[in-house]
């Protein structure tokens, strides 16, 4: 008996391709201030750290060249934290102890990329006479 097609020939591209997926979907736009809060000793910060890293690239923080991010390194062998205040006045945190660093942004898209204006296409209404110049 033959093994049925299941649809997919190739893999997955991985847990890096999931995150760059999500990380072309970030925008910092509605968010004022990042800050981080988590102690170095303690093994569930490393996602929280990982997180910082990709959200302090080059192309994210283009989308908000105004928002603050902090980071509040203490040795109190606490919980990893993120708050993030927002432009309309309100705050979301998220307790990252036991997410992983793509749960973290799955939920940042989920709650505060959504709160992002939809943006309405313009167009332009052009003359008869300024399409014919083009020609």
């Amino acid at each position: 008996m033959a093994v049925r097609f299941s649809g997919s020939i190739c893999r997955s591209g991985g847990i890096t391709s999931a995150i760059a997926k999500e990380t072309r979907k970030l925008s910092l736009k509605p968010v004022k201030r990042i800050v981080f809060q988590f102690d170095p000793f303690v093994e569930e910060s490393k996602h929280t750290r990982d997180f910082m890293y990709y959200l302090q690239s080059k192309k994210v923080i283009k989308t908000n060249p105004n928002c603050v991010v902090k980071s509040n390194v203490l040795c109190d062998r606490g919980d990893p934290s993120i708050a993030f205040n927002l432009e309309n006045g309100s705050s979301v945190l998220f307790k990252a102890k036991h997410l992983s660093t793509l749960e973290m942004f799955r939920l940042y898209n989920k709650h505060i990329t959504t709160l992002l204006p939809k943006e309405v296409p313009t167009t332009i209404l052009k003359t008869k006479s300024e399409k014919a110049k083009k020609r």
